[in-house]
């Protein structure tokens, strides 16, 4: 066994990157040649992201969603800063020198809103954004060394503040060079500049010059808090200098020693544990090191973190130790929180690294199920696996356990190495050593909750990722979910490779592209994928054997073809099994192809003629059943001379073999069918049923069978599509051949097999066979099938079948396979696929261009979606609902970026045009109130009830849903509308459809409960119209205003304020609106009729009385202009 180099016991910590953020800056559209991060920052909750376009995106780290977009049109982004302290506020400068301020309102589910923008730096690079770590206030530092302080005040503070309260700029100092850092701690800022650092108290206005010594170059200085966990000490300063040293100072600025570091950095440098690459380490010294470190970062306790060109080095500079440094290339910037390293490189990249002990390493990687992995880092860590503190979060037993789960066969060097470790681990005067690790190799056990014994067998057999998966659920939830908490989805990994090992080490290596919203990866697969593995290893390997017996009934030159590509991928294998019955038809003798076409069609050429002139009749068009008959027999004549095409005589002959593996197949996924107890999984049971009753029949026979079970169950048959007609046609029966086959489809006139076509024109055929045979109809006749009014048809007809959509759009993707579009998808990027589909065009509505669609969506995901939003409406929304029927959250972030790209005054009319039919308005309506809208606890209380104020809340999709309901629509429709916006808890939607449907009492009921006057007296209010309207509202505000304003307050919603709030629904509001729109003089008698004088204040005296003033002086000018004009009037007449 080869020695591999061991990394000295010294070193107990390593950087290991969990997961990839790739996925993540696809998703957020930053990874193009033209779209780049240029800043990163980082806090508890937020990760943010500056880019070169002017916006900032901040991910809320806790599952990696993105929350927020904020745009710039000041230029790129250059520093961005998050405040520690209140993560509701965020500082943000751009290329022009301009600093702004935001205010998330997070806390008040409010949007996020500008609260200030300093010029104060305009003309110059801003190059540190620094926030003050106990009030809201941000220190910038700019290229010439000015550095000012914003002062923010805001809404927090009161409304007051924020009106008539400037916002000052303090210049707090104008060093002698370019500002490289600043820090900020109890009260005192840290600049570093180009040549010396200085140290200011902003509360005294003092200034101190750091070290007597100056410097050139980027240097940078941090605060060290070390007094927060040593007592009364206080916090110490250091500042990078030349040659790998570094300054300690007090909190004074007093120098009291240098640090060298140069030596201590000759050591090699250790791996990153990464998936991307294998961990190695080289024994040999490197020549020591004179660097300039140019930030330096307090990273957790006792740590300073900094980086150069060539890595990132972590001290310890109290002891003045090299915790660590890797090698990690191209860093242009790094943020930290805590232990949470995120490097920004030079080519916009961002890699998310964690600093953490060896052990805790291992482990984590073990929970994910990376063995191969943790195996090789237990390898290079030996030294400090087996100190004492490691052995107690590695304990024999679990390195037993990972020794397990590799496999013998391909990893025998990596185990050997475990074995040794594990030698050292135990006791030298074990008797039962070595047969416990004879045993261990090869097997291990553990204790269920319930007692029961479970075997973990090794690698090499079939119930390893099962085993795997299970073992990882064993771990306590609490660790689980304290480790990792952004990690709670499983991850979906595609394995195709046949051996266990290569199954695992793909799953080592798989970084699979993800759209927006949904989990990163480098996860740990769950028992589904693991048994998904299982699966997919077995249908390989039986396609496999099926192909080589296959390969008997092919011509020789086709077999050679086959065998030369027994190493590529399943799916070119099926392609080869479906081409070659092709490829031997063309070997036939050329006479027998040599038939005169009128010989050859003569038949079906009359039945044609004689079916189009039986439809021209009008009682034959105006009974489907006639035109089912009429339809069938014709169909007769059309099977007789295209049917056999489709499928070769190597199919039929190869049937017999493949109904094994369909039928194992078949079963799998009856069983992994979570609606099996359908009436449809019914059928499928019995189709498959047939095809083992009838393995032993003939050769025709059993070749249906097949097809029937695998259209319905697995998508495309495995005879392929015909998608160019067998022989030449004339236009003119051409024609009518298309259009009779497309009216069969359309009627459901199906004739698979003797007698399925006289239950399918009765209607009585099953669901799941009319489906089936729907699927084999279309890939007998693709060549024949108008593909306009096929695509319409799937759509309304077999909407509850995505079967019979996905063969529609297999046929496609055969139809097109040559095309220049699908050939570029293989290497091109997005941009440039839709350049060319642009440059192709124009598309109208061909199916053609849906498929492309379809192409791009299944390589891409969602980003690909809004870009097909200029081919509108040669796609429609229906067909993108087809493409994203597994996620419909991504066809509803299209149709409302379909919807916002025309002006708002033909929005509506584009709604309308596309709800076709009119049924789908529900469906959209049903499904945008439910995606990026508040929780219905936060809206709706446990009676049914609106919440006070949560007509304020945001709501994702609001204008759509607006949109959707003010669109003309019949009683019924409106009334099922308001259901579903009451149910839902979108109250600005149930308002408008209570006075649409005419029920007022209702919506001043729930304005009563919303407690917001303005839906009264505001642009989309509605005032009462009768006095009996009004009477009603009054007892509303009387019954609520208790139990709104001296009740316990909504936590959630916005607050209702004094008693005296000018927007809450009181008696003394809603009787003061009453005097507005009535006048004074006739509102009172009707208060006192209701007897609510009791409940006036002075105020309310006092306004009427302005009312009345008001209106006499109202009155008293109309009556001056009248007279004017009479006297005007008469003089004209004179």
């Amino acid at each position: 066994m080869a020695s591999v180099p061991v990394i000295p016991d010294s070193y107990n910590h390593v950087l290991a990157e969990f997961e990839c953020l790739d996925p993540l800056l696809s998703a957020l559209r930053l990874d193009s040649s033209r779209l780049k991060c240029t800043c990163i920052d980082v806090s508890k909750r937020w990760l943010a992201l500056g880019s070169s376009g002017g916006g900032l995106n901040l991910i809320q780290k806790d599952g990696w969603k993105q929350r927020l977009f904020l745009a710039h049109k000041e230029g790129a982004i250059s520093r961005v800063a998050c405040c520690l302290h209140d993560e509701d506020y965020v500082a943000v400068a751009t290329s022009q020198g301009l600093v702004v301020v935001w205010e998330l309102n997070q806390e008040r589910r409010g949007k996020p809103e500008r609260i200030y923008v300093s010029s104060e730096h305009k003309g110059r690079k801003v190059t540190a954004l620094c926030w003050d770590t106990a009030t809201l206030r941000v220190f910038v530092g700019d290229h010439v060394g000015k550095v000012s302080a914003i002062k923010i005040n805001t809404s927090k503070q009161g409304k007051a503040a924020a009106t008539f309260v400037m916002f000052p700029v303090q210049i707090i100092t104008t060093v002698d060079s370019r500002v490289v850092q600043l820090d900020y701690l109890d009260g005192r800022l840290l600049i570093s500049s180009l040549t010396r650092t200085y140290l200011c108290d902003t509360e005294r206005e003092k200034f101190w010059k750091i070290g007597n010594k100056e410097r050139d170059g980027e240097f940078g200085a941090c605060f060290f808090p070390v007094g927060r966990n040593s007592g009364n000490q206080q916090p110490l300063i250091y500042c990078a200098r030349p040659g790998s040293r570094m300054w300690e100072v007090n909190f004074d600025g007093e120098v009291q020693s240098t640090h060298q570091f140069k030596q201590l950095l000759s050591s090699p440098p250790l791996p990153v544990v990464t998936l991307r690459l294998d961990p190695h380490y080289t024994s040999s010294s490197c020549p020591p090191q004179s660097l300039s470190f140019p930030k330096l970062l307090y990273l957790t306790e006792h740590c300073v973190m900094t980086w150069t060109e060539r890595g990132i080095y972590i001290f310890l500079p109290q002891s003045v130790q090299v915790l660590l440094w890797s090698e990690v290339k191209d860093i242009q910037d790094i943020a930290v929180y805590k232990s949470e390293l995120f490097c920004l490189h030079t080519n916009g990249k961002v890699v998310h690294l964690s600093l953490l002990l060896v052990d805790r390493c291992i482990e984590r990687l073990m929970r994910r199920g990376f063995w191969t992995l943790a195996a090789r880092v237990c390898c290079l860590f030996q030294n400090s696996i087996i100190s004492c503190r490691a052995r107690k979060n590695l304990p024999l037993d679990k390195l037993e356990h990972l020794k397990s789960q590799l496999d013998a066969l391909t990893q025998q060097n990596l185990i050997m190495q475990l074995e040794e470790l594990v030698s050292k681990l135990e006791p030298l005067d074990s008797a039962c050593s070595s047969r416990r690790s004879s045993i261990s190799s090869h097997e291990s056990f553990s204790v269920l909750d319930s007692g029961i014994y479970r075997v973990i067998s090794r690698r090499g057999s079939q119930s390893d990722e099962d085993s795997c998966s299970l073992h990882s659920q064993t771990f306590s939830e609490d660790e689980r979910l304290k480790e990792f908490p952004a990690h709670q989805e499983d991850e979906q990994v595609e394995l195709d490779n046949v051996s266990h090992a290569s199954v695992t080490v793909e799953a080592d290596r798989n970084e699979t592209f993800l759209p927006f919203s949904i989990p990163l990866s480098f996860r740990s697969p769950s028992p589904l994928v693991s048994l998904q593995a299982v699966k997919e290893s077995v249908s390989s390997f039986v396609r496999k054997t099926t192909e080589k017996i296959g390969t008997l009934h092919i011509s020789p030159d086709t077999r050679g073809r086959q065998e030369a590509k027994d190493d590529e991928q399943q799916q070119d294998l099926t392609v080869n099994l479906v081409v070659s019955p092709q490829e031997e038809k063309e070997l036939e003798p050329v006479q027998s192809c040599q038939l005169t076409e009128e010989d050859h069609l003569r038949d079906l050429k009359a039945a044609t003629a004689e079916a189009m002139a039986k439809l021209q009749d009008p009682l034959v068009l105006l009974e489907p059943q006639n035109m089912r008959g009429i339809l069938q027999e014709w169909l007769v004549y059309l099977e007789e001379k295209f049917s056999s095409k489709g499928c070769s005589a190597s199919s039929v002959k190869k049937s017999k073999t493949m109904c094994g593996e369909e039928q194992a197949v078949l079963e799998e996924n009856l069983q992994l069918d979570p609606t099996s107890g359908d009436p449809v999984d019914k059928e499928q049971n019995s189709i498959l049923e047939d095809c083992t009753e009838k393995e032993n029949s003939d050769d025709t026979c059993v070749s249906k069978t097949m097809c029937e079970n695998g259209t319905d169950l697995k998508g495309p048959l495995d005879c392929g599509f015909q998608v160019s007609p067998p022989c030449v046609i004339e236009p003119d029966i051409w024609k009518d051949l298309v259009e009779l086959t497309t009216l069969c489809f359309e009627l459901r006139v199906f004739s698979g097999v003797k007698g399925d076509a006289e239950e399918s024109s009765n209607g009585s055929l099953p669901l799941a066979a009319s489906w089936t045979l729907a699927c084999r109809f279309m890939q007998s006749y693709f060549f024949l099938l108008d593909l306009k009014r096929l695509k319409q048809c799937i759509i309304t007809m077999y909407a509850a079948s995505p079967n019979v959509w996905e063969t529609y759009i297999a046929g496609l993707k055969e139809l097109t396979c040559h095309s220049p579009v699908a050939l570029a998808m293989e290497n091109e990027d997005m941009l440039k696929i839709l350049k060319q589909l642009h440059d192709l065009g124009p598309w109208d509505d061909s199916p053609l261009l849906l498929v492309h669609a379809q192409r791009l969506y299944e390589k891409f995901g969602e980003t690909a979606l809004r870009p097909l939003i200029k081919f509108h409406p040669s796609i429609l929304p229906s067909d993108i609902k087809q493409l994203c029927r597994n996620d419909p959250a991504h066809f509803l972030a299209y149709l409302d970026s379909l919807v916002k790209s025309k002006p708002e005054d033909k929005r509506s009319a584009l709604l309308r045009s596309l709800l076709q039919p009119e049924s789908v308005r529900l469906d959209w309506l049903c499904l945008a109130v439910s995606r990026d809208a508040p929780q219905r606890a936060n809206t709706v209380d446990t009676e049914g009830n609106p919440r006070p104020r949560s007509h304020l809340f945001t709501w994702g999709y609001s204008q759509l849903i607006l949109l959707l309901i003010k669109l003309p629509a019949d009683f019924v429709t409106k009334e099922k509308m308001a259901d579903i916006c009451k149910s839902h808890g979108f109250w600005p939607g149930y308002l408008f459809l209570c006075l649409e449907l005419d029920r007022r009492l209702e919506a001043f009921t729930n304005i009563a409960h919303l407690d917001d006057l303005n839906l009264l007296n505001g642009e989309d209010g509605s005032i009462p119209e009768t006095i009996e309207e009004w009477k009603f509202l009054l007892h509303l505000a009387q019954n609520h205003s208790t139990a709104l304003h001296h009740g316990p307050q909504n936590g959630n919603a916005v607050s209702n304020g004094s008693l005296s709030c000018p927007d809450c629904i009181t008696v003394e509001n809603v009787a003061l609106l009453l005097a507005k729109a009535i006048g004074p003089n006739r509102a009172l008698p009707l208060l006192q009729e209701c007897g609510l004088t009791l409940e006036l204040s002075e105020r309310f005296t006092g306004v009427c009385e302005i009312l009345r003033i008001a209106e006499k002086r109202q009155r008293a000018l109309i009556q001056s202009m009248l007279e004017r004009c009479d006297r005007f009037l008469w003089s004209q007449q004179a």
